[in-house]
């Protein structure tokens, strides 16, 4: 287990590293040039299956997958994972949205790899008496996990709305955390796994979320720039991911 935390402590610094400079080619920013390509939303769902599937199966050979409280915390974490996976997917507009066939590829390494290390944790490392869900981390990381996934749905649906069917390019978004950042989708996904970390207290789960600010951040910067160089209108005072501050 060691091993693979420092396995995955270097795939963050890489994805650091890797997402500085270079933008991945899907959604606004797909562009040509990265090998052959799969339908958007096929892409998404192989690149997340894992964490279903992978996440499920880990858990159910773990030592304490009869336990109350690691069955509440695999619960969470299918209740982001299965409407990612499978409901997100579906709710997608613009059916000639494409992505690169390496990024899917590379996505589901990783995601299979998350799942396992986390879950693992869950159903067989981690200590998880009853009494855990009164502890004040899980009920703090609960709540930090429930209004970021509640902020992520949100602003997800948010932008989905703003084309109506048939309809395709791009509009600046409003409403919800919009007013005052351009990623709130980023800034509530972020929320959760850092409230997932804090519920599980667990290495993998700070791992985890400190590679979704990795992942994410320098994304929802560039997401940033791209609308301010798009829309010259776009509102001044609006922040990149976190209000008043970046």
């Amino acid at each position: 287990m060691t091993t693979a935390l420092w396995i995955y402590a270097a795939i963050t610094v890489a994805t650091v590293v890797f997402t500085a400079f270079i933008s991945a080619p899907y959604g606004r920013h797909e562009r040509q040039g990265w090998g052959p390509v799969v339908p958007a939303k096929v892409g998404w769902v192989v690149m997340e299956l894992p964490s279903v599937l992978v996440a499920v199966g880990v858990f159910v050979v773990g030592s304490n997958a009869a336990d109350l409280v690691p069955r509440v915390l695999l619960g969470a974490w299918l209740l982001h994972y299965a409407q990612r996976t499978l409901v997100f997917p579906l709710l997608m507009r613009g059916k000639a949205k494409r992505m690169p066939l390496i990024l899917a590829a590379v996505a589901f390494a990783y995601t299979s790899f998350n799942a396992w290390i986390n879950l693992h944790h869950v159903s067989s490392v981690g200590d998880y008496p009853a009494s855990w869900l009164a502890d004040p981390r899980f009920l703090g990381g609960l709540g930090m996990f429930l209004v970021g996934y509640a902020i992520n749905l949100h602003s997800d649906h948010i932008l989905r709305t703003l084309r109506a069917p048939g309809e395709s390019g791009y509009k600046v978004p409003h409403g919800g955390l919009y007013r005052w950042v351009s990623s709130p989708n980023y800034l509530g996904e972020m929320i959760e796994w850092f409230g997932w970390a804090l519920m599980t207290w667990s290495l993998p789960g700070l791992l985890f979320a400190l590679y979704t600010v990795a992942n994410l951040g320098p994304r929802a910067m560039t997401n940033h720039r791209w609308y301010r160089d798009t829309f010259p209108d776009y509102p001044p005072e609006r922040r990149a991911l976190i209000p008043g501050v970046l």
